[in-house]
């Protein structure tokens, strides 16, 4: 987390000025420094012997998912995030302009959209339909962990650090995703870091409840 706000900073104090192409040249002619080092969150974790990464646009094509018009589905993420106690903080113009970094697609029923132990980095949020979310054990059995539905987000972790997933999720019925990729992030915090910021940080404290809630569950006597 402090080499992701350490690279916010880097961020807002690299953004092009007023009406000057976002990552361009500087005014001098020199390349801005992000330019350099701009694909943070694609990157910065994963590479070497933990295996190949599924990249959303991967994950499509097996899927057979289809795209969805972007402004329609953007309407429905806004009505869905006005009722989620953090993702309402997002103010109106800074979820018209995440439409920019959003994958929109419907994907069929009983598709896996996430792999238990793959490497992938992209997350998902549920527009409409059903999605269980599964973890196979090492003895064989297979346990339910959660069914999710429209609001919901998965697999927000592996979009931060690229890492193993901890658990399928597949669709019960056809359904329509929100799609954020690590590439995607990575863009984001390019051109317009405040909203990067703002996104992750309400992605850590999600995180940081859900957490708190499992190792509380898992504390408890029984």
């Amino acid at each position: 987390m402090i080499r992701i706000l350490q690279r916010l900073r880097q961020a807002s104090e690299g953004t092009a000025p007023d009406g000057a192409a976002p990552g361009g040249a500087a005014p001098d002619g020199d390349v801005p420094r992000l330019d350099a080092e701009s694909a943070f969150f694609s990157t910065a974790w994963h590479g070497g012997p933990q295996g190949p990464l599924v990249p959303w646009e991967a994950r499509a094509v097996e899927l057979g998912a289809r795209p969805l018009a972007p402004r329609a589905a953007l309407r429905r993420l806004q009505a869905l995030w006005a009722h989620d106690r953090y993702l309402s903080t997002l103010a109106p113009d800074a979820l018209q302009r995440m439409e920019r970094y959003l994958h929109f697609a419907a994907v069929k029923a009983q598709r896996d959209v996430i792999q238990q132990d793959e490497y992938g980095n992209f997350m998902v949020v549920v527009l409409a339909g059903e999605l269980v979310v599964n973890r196979r054990q090492p003895w064989g059995e297979t346990q339910r962990l959660a069914q999710t539905g429209p609001g919901d987000l998965l697999g927000e972790m592996s979009l931060l650090d690229s890492g193993q997933r901890f658990s399928s999720c597949t669709t019960l019925v056809d359904s329509e995703l929100a799609v954020l990729s690590a590439e995607a992030l990575d863009d984001m915090l390019l051109h317009d870091p405040a909203l990067a910021a703002q996104l992750i940080a309400i992605l850590a404290r999600k995180l940081s409840v859900r957490l708190r809630a499992v190792s509380s569950r898992l504390g408890h006597p029984s």
